[in-house]
Order: structure tokens, then sequence, then C-alpha cells
């Protein structure tokens, strides 16, 4: 199971589907086949898994599939697995996490049915780990927001005039184009469009357009300038003309968006953490002080210290002279742990939407 763990690491962490390892099992331990899902309308890690076995001449009746993911029962671009593996005469099947997708679940009753023994749970929590923004969207139905934040160590995300060019180092804005990379949308309030400019693009450590480009999105009714750069060379353009976020992530779910980036400004990453609209945050501090301008995150209505927005940090990196500080986020009224901490998190309602000002001019930092 580390290896199908290792194996699925190794896979696209955007677009709709799982990342899923798979190894082959001879009787006697050996290794027939590994494989990995290389994402949408690819074969899945199983399918992977049998081809190299039967490429390499390997009889499979009788092997164990150890997946990190239940075998889906479900033809959508690709045909169920667990037909398959019955097919090929697996005679056990090992899997980490429960296919929570309604679509694609009880490929393990398939199994079964057909005779084979199936074992879950094995190595669930690392599962859980690997699978946590996947599983998030599945089992929400909104994709996992995470709030990026680059600020001064006093909590400034631009001086006094407005500059912001640059706060961090190379070292930081390099992880933050990475993570862009990574995710399948990114969006900003059209105070920034206007402020800043941004392209919201990934780009490699060569400074050229990285191969996926996640999808830009603009909430906010001031349209975007017929010259902006977000007109130019990236990630397709979407424009939410509304206040409502939740309207916003379930329209994004629909374009089968799993994972949203929240970029800025203030007033954006605000609206989204009062709605309790946030999973995580990823925080860039550079220690560097000015004393004035704009803070990271607009008025929250906290008035108490009890009801301050309290956050597990998950990890602490060093990039450069910065710091990057990941961690989960607690809303005030939301006492469930988090996710990472349970096998199966039990997600509570959202709490109730609350309009959102109208976006401030407040530059962004990252471009």
């Amino acid at each position: 199971m580390d290896r199908a763990l290792e194996l699925a690491a190794g896979g696209p962490a955007h677009g709709p589907n799982p990342r899923v390892g798979a190894v082959l099992l001879a009787p006697d331990g050996r290794t027939l086949g590994e494989g990995r899902h290389e994402g949408a309308g690819t074969p899945h890690a199983e399918a992977a898994a049998v081809a190299t076995a039967r490429a390499a001449g390997e009889d499979l009746r009788g092997a164990t599939a150890v997946v990190t993911l239940e075998p889906c029962a479900h033809t959508g671009r690709t045909s169920p697995c667990a037909a398959l593996l019955i097919e090929h005469g697996i005679a056990r099947v090992v899997h980490a996490v429960d296919d929570p997708n309604p679509a694609a679940a009880g490929g393990g009753a398939a199994l079964r049915a057909a005779g084979v023994d199936v074992v879950g749970g094995v190595r669930e929590d690392a599962g859980e780990a690997l699978l946590r923004v996947w599983l998030h969207a599945v089992r929400t139905g909104r994709p996992f927001v995470t709030l990026k934040l680059a600020t001064t160590l006093d909590g400034r995300v631009a001086a006094a005039d407005g500059s912001s060019r640059w706060i961090t180092s190379d070292e930081a804005r390099a992880h933050a184009h990475a993570l862009r990379g990574e995710v399948d949308a990114i969006a900003v309030g059209t105070g920034t469009v206007l402020a800043d400019d941004p392209a919201l693009t990934a780009r490699t450590a060569d400074g050229d357009l990285a191969a996926h480009q996640p999808l830009r999105v603009v909430v906010g009714s001031t349209p975007v300038p017929d010259g902006a750069r977000l007109r130019g060379p990236g990630g397709p353009l979407v424009v939410e003309p509304t206040r409502d976020l939740a309207a916003v992530l379930a329209r994004l779910a629909e374009r089968e968006v799993r994972h949203l980036l929240v970029e800025g400004g203030p007033t954006l990453a605000a609206a989204f953490l009062r709605v309790g609209l946030v999973d995580e945050v990823h925080a860039y501090l550079a220690p560097v002080l000015l004393g004035a301008g704009p803070a990271a995150v607009a008025d929250l209505g906290i008035a108490s210290i009890d009801d301050a927005f309290r956050l597990r940090p998950r990890s602490l990196r060093v990039l450069g002279p910065d710091v990057l500080l990941v961690a989960d986020v607690r809303h005030p009224l939301d006492d469930r742990p988090a996710p990472h901490d349970q096998a199966a998190p039990q997600h509570q309602p959202v709490p109730q939407h609350q309009p959102v000002p109208h976006h401030q001019r407040t530059p962004h930092e990252e471009s």
C-alpha cells in the first residue's frame, strides 16, 4: 500500500478525478504490475497496472490488487475497474479509502458478489490525507478552497502608496506558481483586477507558461477591462458578477472544479472567511515591516478575541528569507475536527451567507 500511495502521489493534483495508485501482487508477493491514474480520460490506476502486467506476459489469476481508492463500478470516460479485475481473475482486492462518489461507488460490493476477497481501510489515514481535496469536493458538493496570503511581518499586503512588488522573495513566488499549477481555478475580486492587472497564470521556474493553466475567476460586478492581462494567454476566464459566494462555488463545481485558490484581495478573502467557505490557508510571511498599508484580510466583523478564526497549522516551511505556514481553518461557528485529523469527516452546514461588500481596489502581490 505504501508503494500504491507513492504512485498515486505522482499523478496530477488538478482535475476532476482523484489521484490513485495500484500494485498487482502474485500469490508469492512478487509484483506483477503497477499503475497510476494520469488524469481525466486516461486509464484508471487498476487498468494501467493490468496493462503493464499483461504486457510483461504475467498471469493475473489469483493475484491481489492493492489500490489506494476502492475500485469504481461506473462506466464513464473509462470502463469499470471492478469488472476489469473480475475479468482478469483477481482473487483479492485491498484498498485504503472507500469511494464516496455516488456515481462510481459500489465496486467493493460488485467484487464481493463475484467472489473476490475485499479488504478496505488499509492505510486509510494516509489515503485520506492524499485525497483530502478531492474527497472534500465529492463529500460536500463544492470545491475545496485554499486562501493564499502573502504579507509582511505586520500583516500588510502593500505599502501606503499601494506598491506591493515584491513583498515576498523569488523562492516564495516560485512556490506560489507551483501551487497554481496544482489547482483547478484561481479567484480574485474585481478590485484586484483593476488595481493590479494580474495574469493569474501558472509559470515554470524559467518563467514560461506551465502545461496546466487553472481557470481564472473574477468575482464582482465591475467589468474586466478589454485590455486586461486576464484576457491574454492562460486559463479560460470566468466572470462571476455576484456577491453570493456559495453560488459561485456551485457553478465552479458544475465545471468539475475540485480545488479553488482564492488569491485576492483583502475584501474577497474576508468574504470567503465570513461565510465559512475557506478550508485551508497558505500564508507566505516575509520578514518585512511596513507599519501602514492595507491588511491581508478586511473587516471580519469580529469584536472579541473569543470569536477569532483559529487556524490549525499543518506545516511550516522556509522559502528563502520567507516562511510558508499551511493551516486548516476552523470557523467560529464550526467545532468539527480538521479534515486531516479524521478518516471520514462529517461536514456541517455552511453558516448563513452574508452579503459581500463591494471589492476594494487593493493591490495584490502575486500577478
